[in-house]
């Protein structure tokens, strides 16, 4: 398993485990399995419903060529729509627990989804090396990407061993949320990890001299005043609001 670090936007090293190419290959074949479905059911539905056979032999060439290309259009964007829906995971991605993303640290956009899907006529569509130039770049990177990932700089990480937030210096804050205390950023991101792993050893072990303790050492580098009058929702605060600043610098 091939081990990837990405620097979030307040300079937080995480540490993820690429997906192994057994997981690509069962999500590919499980996408392939929903395509194959779908193609036999319209198959299916013009055939015996609508009795479209009929109708399709007095079309011309390009008249049938059209039609086809308008029932085969779900399957050629499925990728790329389930990747933008479901913010980097098809459903056999969600099935074997898997996804794309940044190798910065940033969310991936419809352009690096895009950018994925179009080089799939490499990877994977290339006759007659179906899928060989992908396996081929993906056993052989260090970041086990494809073609597609290399181009638009994202990687499939697995999922099952996500690093939870509480482990770096995020705090999870909504869009409407309003910052108490301007002063936080006098800190660093170095200090910001420690604070954190000692408020929640702390908080754990209910040691309040602790927590007092590290209130009044903030105060006095910072110069901030405690305005919840409690030492617990003062301590989350500063997080959330160093977390706020940093993202909006």
């Amino acid at each position: 398993m091939s081990e990837l670090s990405i620097n979030t936007t307040q300079n937080v090293k995480i540490n993820f485990v690429a997906a192994t190419v057994g997981e690509r290959m069962g999500s590919y074949f499980i996408d392939l399995f929903i395509k194959i479905c779908y193609i036999v059911a319209v198959i299916l539905l013009l055939v015996y419903v609508f009795s479209f056979g009929k109708i399709f032999d007095n079309l011309d060439n390009w008249s049938s060529r059209a039609v086809i290309i308008i029932l085969l259009f779900p399957i050629s964007i499925y990728s790329i729509t389930m990747e933008s829906i479901f913010e980097g995971q098809t459903i056999g991605k969600k099935i074997v627990n898997i996804k794309v993303v940044k190798i910065d640290g940033y969310q991936a956009s419809f352009g690096d989804f895009l950018t994925r899907w179009f080089f799939r006529i490499i990877d994977f569509n290339l006759i007659p090396l179906y899928g060989l130039i992908a396996l081929i770049s993906v056993i052989t990177s260090k970041k086990a990407q494809r073609l597609g990932d290399m181009a638009a700089g994202t990687a499939v990480i697995t999922l099952k061993n996500k690093i939870n937030i509480s482990h770096t210096i995020l705090e999870e804050i909504g869009d409407a949320y309003v910052p108490t205390y301007p002063l936080v950023i006098k800190l660093s991101d170095n200090d910001m990890r420690i604070i954190k792993e000692t408020f929640l050893k702390a908080e754990a072990k209910n040691d309040q001299e602790v927590i007092y303790k590290l209130v009044a050492k903030i105060e006095t580098v910072t110069g901030i005043k405690n305005q919840s009058g409690n030492n617990s929702d003062f301590l989350r605060v500063i997080l959330k609001d160093y977390n706020f600043y940093t993202q909006n610098m």
